[in-house]
């Protein structure tokens, strides 16, 4: 049986340290915790779990801190978790399982980050991380925001996912980073462009996030995934701009750069067409999102609801405007089925019952 070393950097985590240590210390062998410069609680709460405390004065490198917290491990292999996660207890089991069986010769594990959830247990964004990986191997964290592991060799894809809980969002902590390496004059690669874009969307800087999503497309170099969603996420802007006919032209732009359509272009294009009252065009674009799910081994971004529960929502809404409140029913029962208490879905379902005269039974 292996060994794993948890490494993990923290910072004023006293709200949600506990509860990460509680899910994960009785799979691990070891754990270390790298303390960045907390006020508060966060050392003492994790003293009472590991007397490997080490501390790491904080540069405004996200990596070079990781790589910091992988020095000190020991073990066969490194799990790293954020403070803010937590591993579920279907996925402790899961990870214990593999911990017993695992391969010595596999390098790197990858797990699912399930980064969001609704208030319904449905994940809402997922995406595929290296998360277990041999310790002497010494792989590298690069980049100093949305920093990623440099890992190679037999890297497997498993089932279990860490989960992210988080409290509170950091607002513009990255975007200070990327404006940092601005002033520096970094050169940005392509996969900066396209993080420093969604860092100017989520702060509503739309104009200048477009701008950085089009260099991103713009380069020969990057990871395509980085560039469909950079098509995706330009459309959002235009959205929120209120230039319909550009959204349109960024999520049709998003097909140069995916084998077929992805679920969470097709529900955006729908949404496009049912805004101008074209219904069964939406109808069509919003049903094929019903039929895109992703591959389990996906690597980018997955974002569930589109190919869920908001795709049958939005045809029930279309279907009713066509006339045909048999299958707008059809569809709200379909979203319920993820969203058993959402009011929208409930209102629905008695206006179209009344229309229907059918029974609450």
């Amino acid at each position: 049986m292996i060994t794993i070393s948890l490494c993990m950097i923290v910072k004023n985590e006293e709200e949600v340290l506990a509860r990460c240590l509680d899910s994960v210390k009785d799979i691990v062998d070891e754990i270390n915790i790298v303390d960045t410069g907390s006020t508060d609680r966060t050392v003492e709460i994790a003293k009472e779990y590991t007397d490997r405390v080490f501390f790491f004065e904080w540069i405004g490198n996200f990596a070079a801190a990781r790589n910091e917290s992988f020095k000190y491990a020991t073990k066969d292999y490194i799990l790293y978790l954020d403070a803010d996660d937590v591993i579920l207890e279907e996925d402790q089991k899961k990870l214990m399982e593999l911990k017993q069986s695992l391969d010595p010769s596999v390098d790197s594990v990858s797990m699912y980050y399930d980064a969001g959830t609704d208030e319904y247990g449905n994940v809402t964004l997922r995406y595929r991380r290296n998360r277990l990986v041999k310790r002497d191997k010494y792989y590298k964290w690069r980049g100093d925001c949305h920093q990623y592991l440099d890992v190679y060799g037999k890297i497997i894809n498993s089932d279990i996912s860490v989960t992210h809980k988080k409290i509170r969002h950091s607002v513009g902590r990255a975007l200070n980073i990327y404006q940092s390496k601005i002033e520096r004059g970094d050169i940005f690669t392509a996969r900066d462009y396209f993080y420093y874009g969604n860092e100017l969307r989520e702060n509503g800087h739309y104009e200048k996030a477009i701008e950085n999503y089009n260099k991103n497309i713009e380069l020969t170099s990057g990871w395509i995934e980085d560039k469909l969603y950079a098509c995706i996420n330009k459309a959002d802007c235009y959205l929120f701009l209120g230039d319909s006919e550009n959204e349109l032209k960024s999520l049709f732009q998003s097909f140069e750069f995916s084998k077929t359509p992805r679920p969470e272009s097709c529900s955006r294009i729908g949404y496009n067409f049912q805004r101008k009252g074209d219904y069964r065009t939406a109808v069509f674009w919003y049903g094929l999102a019903t039929q895109l799910p992703p591959d389990s081994d996906q690597w980018s971004f997955s974002y569930p609801a589109y190919y869920t529960w908001y795709p049958h929502l939005q045809m029930c809404v279309c279907y009713y405007y066509l006339g045909d409140f048999q299958k707008s029913y059809e569809h709200n029962e379909k979203a319920f089925q993820y969203r058993p208490n959402d009011k929208r879905i409930l209102q629905n379902r008695e206006l179209l019952r009344n229309k229907l005269a059918i029974n609450n039974e």
